[in-house]
C-alpha cells in the first residue's frame, strides 16, 4: 500500500560513522517505529511511532536534495516496518542514492543502492533480506555473537562486504576479541561508530 507520510524521528546531514561507508558524507532520515527491541539500542526514543511527527514524501526529498547529499540513509528505529516504494522513487527522482539501515525482520520495499543489513537476535531476520544485503554488520555484545555472524555470513550473496561492530558500551570487552576473529576469518572487517569518537550525529 502506497505510504505517503512517514514517522521522522529526526533527519540530518552528517558524516556516516560505521559500515562500508564510514567517513563519507549522507543525510540520514531516522523514521519513528521499532519492535525489534535490542537491549542496547542507543535510540530507543525511536521505538514509539506516535510519539514522532508524519511528514510527507516530498518534503522528505526536498529537504535530502537541498542539503547538498548525494547519498541518503534510511534508518531507525527500523525502516522496512513501511512501504518505502514512494519514498525511494522520489528521492531517486531528485538524483540522491538510496542506502537502508535494517535488521531485515520485515519485507524489504523500495528500491535501494546499497542495503546494509545489521540482523538482531531480539526479532529473527527474513531469508530474503539477506539475500538483498551488499553489507552485513553484525553488533557484537558478547562472544556468542560471533556464531550468530557466521550463521547469518551463510545466508549472504558472496560479494556482500562482512563487519563486526562492538556494541558501544562493551568495546573495551570486545574490541581485543572481535581483532582476533578478523585476523583469523580475514573476509570479515571490522567496523568502529566512528562519529561517536567524534562526536557527531
Amino acid at each position: 500500500m502506497q505510504v505517503d507520510l512517514l514517522p521522522v524521528m529526526e533527519e540530518f546531514y552528517t558524516i556516516q560513522g560505521e559500515g562500508a561507508h564510514t567517513g563519507t558524507a549522507a543525510y540520514f532520515i531516522r523514521l519513528g517505529g521499532c519492535d525489534v527491541g535490542c537491549a542496547w539500542c542507543d535510540v530507543k526514543e525511536s521505538w514509539d511511532a506516535s510519539a514522532h511527527p508524519k511528514k510527507t514524501i516530498t518534503e522528505l526529498a526536498d529537504r535530502a536534495k537541498s542539503s547538498g547529499a548525494e547519498v541518503v540513509v534510511i534508518t531507525g528505529g527500523e525502516p522496512a516496518m513501511y512501504n518505502l516504494e514512494a519514498l525511494t522513487s522520489a528521492l531517486i527522482e531528485k538524483g540522491l542514492r538510496t542506502h537502508i539501515e535494517t535488521s531485515g525482520a520485515y519485507l524489504l520495499t523500495g528500491k535501494w543502492h546499497w542495503v546494509c543489513f545489521s540482523p538482531k537476535k531480539f526479532k529473527s531476520p527474513i531469508d530474503s533480506v539477506c539475500e538483498k544485503a551488499d553489507e552485513l554488520k553484525v553488533v557484537a555484545y558478547n562472544k556468542h555473537d560471533f556464531k550468530w555472524a557466521e550463521a547469518h555470513a551463510a545466508k549472504v550473496r558472496k560479494d556482500c562486504q562482512l563487519y563486526l561492530q562492538p556494541e558501544w558500551d562493551k568495546a573495551d570487552a570486545m574490541t581485543p576479541l572481535i581483532i582476533d576473529y578478523v585476523k583469523g576469518n580475514p573476509q570479515w572487517r571490522i567496523s568502529l561508530q566512528t562519529h561517536k569518537y567524534m562526536d557527531i550525529p
